[in-house]
């Protein structure tokens, strides 16, 4: 049945958080109400990706992008576009003042290059027709019916795929050591175990086109020779398990997935396993080990999980974004791929792009573009016209990245020569108002708190790095421990365990090679530049400026200020408890902070 408008409505989880269930149910309300339901196609997507902006709804064929959409707007929207045809100019995007009606034209999207992300947006992720719609499952078809595993192997060889989990491993060879190796059971596993702060890629895949990443798992099976996949997905992401049981659900009854897929004799099935939030599971014989029922801690490798994996049987193991490319590449092509980004890092990286920045959101972009196109041509600059610090690229285990360094390409190589990484694609951007210490204790506690504890250079080693960072911050701090923390990395990095260890040292030892002199502040001079550590920071009131309103001393919680009506007020700084409702109380610039 063709209808005359196509309404899409973001139902990702933060545009789930905002509302936006309820504006896809005023929808079909409004439209039944003004007599328009049999007219109008309303579907809930996957993520926009700009979640600045959200809810966000689209309507086709106009292609009008309306943003911040409230229930309350619901009504005027099918009164105003569907019945009349006129676009809510108040609801559109706008940009430097100007309505921006259709996506290309938006600045966001417009560098942004979607694989991995082809989907979501565009398609209800709980409906298998509109996947297969847009070719879905047409590269399983390909590897079932007219390529052998050697085939798909080369495929992935030509294409260059890199594992997006972090480390950046050649994905056609993982795949070929279990191949190769010997074994009657072989399993293919999905690392959906996502925890770095701020990060939100893989769940919005798993939310937004659940089935690319099913179809990747039987193609995978196919090739390796294996029968049983399992998703490895936290507990915390409800919607995104949802999504996958449905998807599931509905392959099985297509005969996608399970006994004979599409008559071709191969059997292969998935199950999901709840993981309960600990970050250390992200490694690979961690979640290895919870799948099958055991504490997740990291063992010594070799051997690899592709060779000698779950319950001992080789084993596949990628992350989301990883998988959600591969049957892109085997319906295009690995030379089509392979054209997509550097020689070095071919094809896409999507980015949790969070922090100081205007334009917050998923963006998934070619390899080779710099980080400056990324934070200001995408990302819109810093928010609120404050000059931007640095930007940590790879979560709690990558390092700061500052301006000198915007026009690097982002790739594997690039970012580990300036001493961070690419992880599984965090970004969060620091402004001139951020603490680079109070931002590197924060991630040392961390991954302080997720080790897993087994070996004792992570388990001793990252707590005595946050203990200095606590000292150096409570104003306690000597010169001394910058040496120290500096020899702590080292030996963590050459003697823990796992990646967890290895790398927790990374922002305290970019940091310091960039910010060294904010270092020698909070040490030599007892202050904190940017005003965050509370122990070296002290709030004054400007005797020229302040006009006695009394507002502060009002809203001070240990009654720390004192002054008569209409004459200039004092901090009591013995009762001051740093606070800071004083200096965002004041509306006339008299509370300074040094």
């Amino acid at each position: 049945m063709a209808f005359r408008n196509y309404i899409l409505v973001c139902g990702g989880t933060a545009c789930e958080s905002s509302k936006s269930d309820d504006i896809y149910n005023a929808l079909i309300a409004e439209c039944k109400a003004q007599g328009v339901a049999d007219e109008v196609q309303i579907v809930k997507t996957g993520c926009f990706g700009f979640c600045e902006q959200g809810p966000i709804v689209k309507i086709l064929p106009e292609d009008s992008f309306y943003v911040q959409v409230k229930p309350e707007d619901v009504p005027e929207l099918i009164a105003e576009h569907i019945i009349k045809g006129r676009e809510v100019e108040r609801l559109l995007y706008v940009k430097e003042k100007k309505k921006h009606a259709k996506v290309e034209d938006i600045e966001f999207y417009q560098k942004q290059f979607r694989i991995v992300l082809r989907n979501c947006g565009f398609i209800d992720p709980e409906n298998i027709e509109e996947y297969i719609a847009r070719d879905g499952y047409i590269a399983l078809e390909k590897v079932l019916f007219e390529m052998t595993p050697d085939d798909v192997i080369n495929e992935l060889r030509t294409a260059g795929l890199r594992g997006r989990g972090g480390a950046g491993f050649p994905t056609w060879m993982k795949w070929n050591f279990t191949r190769q190796a010997s074994g009657d059971l072989k399993y293919i596993v999905v690392n959906a175990d996502e925890g770095d702060p701020g990060a939100y890629m893989d769940r919005s895949v798993l939310e937004g086109d659940p089935h690319s990443v099913l179809e990747a798992m039987v193609i995978a099976g196919r090739t390796v020779g294996s029968n049983q996949g399992f998703i490895y997905i936290r507990a915390e992401y409800p919607l995104a398990i949802r999504r996958l049981e449905i998807a599931m659900k509905q392959a099985r009854e297509m005969g996608l997935l399970g006994k004979n897929i599409l008559g071709s004799g191969f059997d292969f099935d998935i199950e999901i396993r709840l993981g309960a939030g600990a970050f250390v599971c992200g490694e690979e014989t961690a979640l290895l080990a919870s799948i099958e029922g055991r504490r997740g801690m990291p063992v010594p490798r070799p051997p690899f999980p592709a060779v000698k994996g779950l319950w001992g049987m080789p084993t596949v193991i990628n992350n989301v974004e990883t998988w959600a490319n591969i049957p892109v590449i085997i319906a295009k092509g690995g030379t089509w791929f392979n054209k997509i980004g550097t020689q070095d890092s071919p094809g896409t990286k999507v980015f949790a792009l969070t922090g100081k920045i205007r334009n917050s959101g998923l963006v998934e972009v070619p390899m080779g573009i710099t980080l400056r196109e990324i934070i200001y041509d995408i990302g819109g600059g810093i928010a609120h016209g404050k000059e931007f610090k640095a930007v940590q690229t790879g979560g709690p285990s990558g390092g700061v990245i500052t301006i000198e360094n915007l026009d690097t390409p982002i790739d594997f190589g690039s970012l580990t020569k300036l001493g961070s990484m690419m992880g599984s694609g965090g970004m969060i951007v620091m402004d001139e108002d951020d603490c680079i210490v109070d931002v590197t204790k924060f991630y040392l506690n961390f991954t302080v708190d997720e080790s897993c504890g087994k070996c004792s250079p992570c388990r001793i080693g990252g707590r005595s790095l946050a203990n200095l960072l606590e000292k150096i911050t409570k104003g306690n701090g000597e010169l001394a421990d910058l040496d120290q923390m500096l020899e702590i990395g080292q030996a963590m990095k050459k003697a823990s365990l796992c990646a967890l260890g290895q790398t927790a040292p990374n922002p305290i030892i970019s940091s310091l090679h960039y910010f060294r002199d904010e270092y020698l502040a909070h040490i030599v001079d007892k202050k904190c530049p940017a005003g965050k550590c509370k122990s070296l920071i002290s709030y004054y009131i400007l005797p020229d400026k302040c006009i006695g309103c009394t507002a502060c001393a009002r809203k001070c919680p240990t009654g720390a200020i004192t002054g008569e009506r209409r004459e200039v007020h004092v901090i009591d700084q013995a009762a001051c408890i740093k606070c800071g409702v004083c200096y965002e109380t004041c509306k006339f610039g008299a509370i300074e902070v040094r």
